[in-house]
């Protein structure tokens, strides 16, 4: 789908949802699996290595604000259905959640593309349910499986309001690196990026 196709939700309503199924009491988890590894900046008092199961990591979401433009998109990662997706969970203190998901949503939701939902993810000290940001197939940011030849051309000109699609992928590599988390198709894409 053309980025002048494209029908943008209001995150507003999405917000509403999540908050009233939170519901307010105890703390609120957040599941991490790209950038919230490593530039979370919501408060947390502890975190956790997290997998969910159903639910893979993709490189498959249109940017047009954060690393990319309506002109030239760039691409995040996603929560898409299927297989598992090795992250980490994060606690956000009762009293600070309504507060830190506003401002979460202003990063994560400015379109509305995501479908935030409770996934169960395993943790060594047991199940927690966190909140996550998924992509439908359907949805108009997917992009789909997209050619070497394109996915190139998008890492190397796709640039948004926090930096490139490339810087992107890299810092998210890293992280999951220094997580212990082996992502083939992270690493793949790093050495499409390199040739």
């Amino acid at each position: 789908m053309e980025h002048s196709q494209l029908t943008l939700r209001d995150p507003a309503p999405l917000l509403d949802r999540t908050l009233r199924e939170w519901g307010g009491q105890g703390a609120l988890w957040i599941f991490g699996y790209g950038s919230l590894l490593w530039r979370r900046e919501f408060v947390t008092d502890a975190e956790s290595p997290a997998q969910v199961y159903g639910w893979h990591r993709a490189f498959r979401m249109r940017s047009r604000v954060n690393r990319g433009t309506p002109a030239q998109p760039g691409l995040v990662f996603a929560l898409m259905a299927g297989g598992s997706c090795r992250g980490a969970v994060f606690r956000v203190p009762a009293a600070r959640a309504e507060g830190e998901l506003r401002l979460l949503w202003e990063r994560e939701m400015p379109t509305g593309v995501y479908d935030p939902r409770w996934l169960p993810c395993r943790t060594p000290r047991g199940p927690v349910n966190a909140l996550a940001f998924t992509l439908r197939h359907d949805s108009p940011g997917h992009t789909g499986r997209l050619a070497d030849a394109q996915m190139r051309h998008i890492l190397d000109h796709a640039r948004g309001r926090y930096g490139t699609t490339l810087d992107y992928l890299r810092e998210t590599a890293m992280e999951l690196r220094r997580r212990g988390i082996r992502d083939r198709e992270v690493e793949r894409l790093l050495l499409l990026a390199k040739d």
